[in-house]
């Protein structure tokens, strides 16, 4: 029920606050209309008698779910318990608040200090049962709205992505056409760098020493120049988080990804607060389909580089570590006979220079006597004799082949280096 009555003159002599708010950037942009008529609402509190009349449009482009710091609204609740204000104008009441929490917080200050809602359907006072009965079933009936938008844009999207049809944003190295679809990206430099990472990862098998020959070679790596839109990019010298986002995104193996990420909703002030791009472990993803698009790799090498990337970070038992430089031959690839664990290097002499193998984990870290220590010199120098013997009938086709993969590498820099004066 609306209140009809004349609101007293107590309630006059304070100010009438008329809160604007639109829900996305989006229409704060196109909805230009909406936004005027709320800004008129001045005028509607003023046909009502009051005189002092402030705006609050902080929250333009901020959503009511409750998700979302409003700091406008925090202003609008503060004047309200200081008792500043006579009446909270909106252009409709059910749009103060998208959720239960924050509507009837605000419906119970306004009763407390007997301030007025205004909206165009008329005037409510939410010391009135009726009035803040109907109150509360516009703003339960707006909370409900919302969930079921929301349910049946999730419900949609997703039916569109099982069958590989939603336009989900692409890495570099693939764009979307109009008409043709999804496809490679027809920048020939893009392509070229892309796959020169997986190249380099094949034959080094290390994340870091890709960095590092590519830096060597001066080749550089797109990095969007239009807020992440992906839109236009520039070129600036290759990065690690480059060279594993590239190794690490099962899209440029052609597979199509729906929901390998999720969100999380955490209760930080009293208020809900949500985290995105989480991700999950492979096989909990909402949709996979395996050779939806043209790939840059198989789905076998992707599997492997997932692999050799876990064995590198974490140096399983079993695993290949990657050297980290140094004198040491054996450096990341020894284990200990004992326990399994890798066997550390560490220098000594003056200069620090004779390498030193050592398994000396379980002193460290639960105070246990040291497995090994061995001198690097003579493991090194036996483990050079038996690779030299091995070789030595293939010394030759050995050689020939490290001369190819050189003049690869050359051929491979030169091509990324005519694509760059290009």
């Amino acid at each position: 029920m609306m209140s009809a009555e004349l609101i007293p003159a107590v309630v006059l002599q304070r100010k009438a606050v008329v809160y604007v708010r639109q829900s996305t950037q989006s229409q704060v942009m196109t909805n230009l209309e909406g936004q005027r008529r709320q800004y008129d609402l001045v005028d509607v509190a003023r046909q009502r008698g009051f005189v002092d009349v402030e705006i609050i449009d902080d929250d333009l482009g901020r959503s009511a779910s409750g998700t979302v710091a409003r700091p406008g609204f925090d202003r609008l609740v503060a004047w309200l318990c200081a008792g500043k204000v006579g009446a909270v104008v909106c252009f409709d009441a059910s749009r103060l608040a998208r959720n239960g929490r924050d509507g009837h917080h605000l419906l119970e200050l306004c009763g407390l200090v007997e301030a007025r809602v205004i909206d165009l359907e008329g005037i409510y006072n939410p010391c009135r049962p009726n009035d803040r009965l109907l109150l509360g079933m516009k703003g339960s009936i707006s909370e409900f709205e919302l969930g079921v938008l929301r349910s049946r844009m999730v419900d949609a999207a997703r039916s569109k992505a099982g069958r590989g049809e939603l336009r989900l944003s692409v890495p570099f190295g693939y764009i979307w056409h109009r008409e043709a679809g999804l496809g490679l990206d027809p920048d020939l430099r893009l392509q070229e760098v892309i796959r020169l990472v997986f190249a380099r990862f094949r034959e080094l098998g290390s994340a870091r020493q890709v960095l590092l020959s590519m830096k060597a070679d001066q080749i550089h790596f797109p990095r969007p120049s239009d807020e992440g839109r992906m839109t236009s990019f520039d070129w600036m010298p290759i990065r690690y988080r480059n060279v594993i986002a590239v190794l690490k995104n099962p899209f440029y193996a052609g597979v199509y990804l729906y929901g390998k990420s999720e969100k999380r909703t955490s209760i930080v002030e009293g208020r809900a607060r949500r985290s995105y791009g989480h991700g999950k472990p492979i096989g909990t993803w909402d949709v996979m389909i395996k050779d939806h698009h043209e790939g840059y790799i198989g789905w076998a090498d992707y599997e492997r580089n997932q692999t050799q990337l876990s064995l590198n970070n974490y140096g399983r038992a079993g695993g290949v570590k990657t050297g980290r430089g140094g004198r040491a031959l054996l450096s990341g690839i020894m284990s200990c006979g004992r326990c399994g664990r890798r066997l550390s290097v560490a220098y000594t002499g003056n200069p620090q220079s004779r390498p030193v193998y050592r398994c000396d984990k379980p002193n460290l870290m639960m105070g246990l006597p040291r497995c090994m220590t061995s001198g690097g010199p003579r493991v090194d120098a036996a483990m050079t004799r038996e690779l030299l013997r091995a070789v030595e009938p293939m010394a030759i086709e050995a050689a020939f082949e490290a001369e190819r993969m050189h003049r690869n590498q050359q051929d491979d820099q030169r091509r990324m280096l005519d694509m760059d004066i290009r």
